[in-house]
């Protein structure tokens, strides 16, 4: 859901947004700047990131294999 925000600029920065970004996209524009401020890191990007961190994928790997056999150990 968005939400509509009234904010006030000066004359040469509202000019300057809408020769760099264009005047339907200065929202956008301005919410990419902001949102890490206030929300944070997207969830889905941190993960992708963790991801791509091989070393650290393959001790994830190694890990979650040895606790499969502790598991299977367990009586019920």
């Amino acid at each position: 859901m968005h939400k509509k925000l009234t904010i006030t600029l000066d004359e040469r920065v509202y000019r300057g947004l809408h020769t760099l970004v264009g005047r339907r996209r200065i929202s956008q524009f301005i919410e990419g700047l902001v949102r890490p401020h206030v929300i944070g890191k997207d969830l889905e990007m941190a993960y992708r990131e963790m991801a791509r961190d091989e070393a650290r994928e393959a001790e994830a790997l190694e890990w979650s294999e040895a606790t499969v056999g502790d598991v299977a150990d367990e009586t019920r």
